[in-house]
């Protein structure tokens, strides 16, 4: 079995109280804070992944910037995204305006300054809130459609349902269009 090893620069990328921060830190640490804190500018997170398929062993560290979703800091977003190799676009399920702002900020701000071949997979979070949905499952679909999201998936950061399989999508995601496996 080959190895081999990547460094991906990830941006994680949506309107404040999202649960952006929280999907990392469910992502990473397996844990869910109740507390609302937001992000001030930009966190940066570390994380490491193994993918075997091909009969490769791939590690990547994986680097996540959890970019500020208040307008104050729109005009500094742009920094953020040079060298991005990939984003996770999050919305939250109960607040359509996030849903909204997926198409009229960040995917603009995203695509002007990333590569044209920069992988992102749209997130629709807080899926454990389903009575106060209302942002339907067919609506976030249709919308990964248009913008050619890599994949859409809905995702609880509280319960911890589906965020796995939210950031391995994407780093394979990435890994293809680096040739690394099919």
């Amino acid at each position: 079995m080959s190895e081999r090893d990547f460094i991906f620069k990830i941006c994680i990328c949506g309107d404040f109280a999202v649960g952006k921060t929280s999907l990392i830190k469910q992502y990473i640490e397996k844990q869910f804070e109740k507390e609302y804190k937001p992000t001030l500018g930009c966190d940066l997170f570390r994380s490491d992944i193994d993918i075997e398929q091909d009969a490769k062993n791939i590690h990547c560290r994986l680097v996540f910037w959890d970019i500020a979703g208040q307008e104050k800091y729109l005009q500094v977003r742009p920094l953020y995204f040079q060298g991005c190799r990939g984003a996770l676009m999050v919305y939250d399920t109960t607040r359509p305006e996030t849903f909204q702002n997926i198409t009229d900020s960040w995917l603009k701000d995203f695509k002007g300054n990333v590569r044209e071949d920069t992988s992102y997979i749209l997130i629709g979070n807080k899926v454990d809130l389903e009575e106060s949905r209302l942002v339907s499952t067919d609506e976030g679909r249709e919308l990964a459609k248009k913008i050619n999201a890599t994949k859409f998936i809905e995702t609880s950061a509280k319960t911890g349902d589906k965020v796995i399989e939210a950031f391995k999508s994407l780093v394979i995601a990435i890994l293809k269009q680096f040739g690394e496996i099919r």
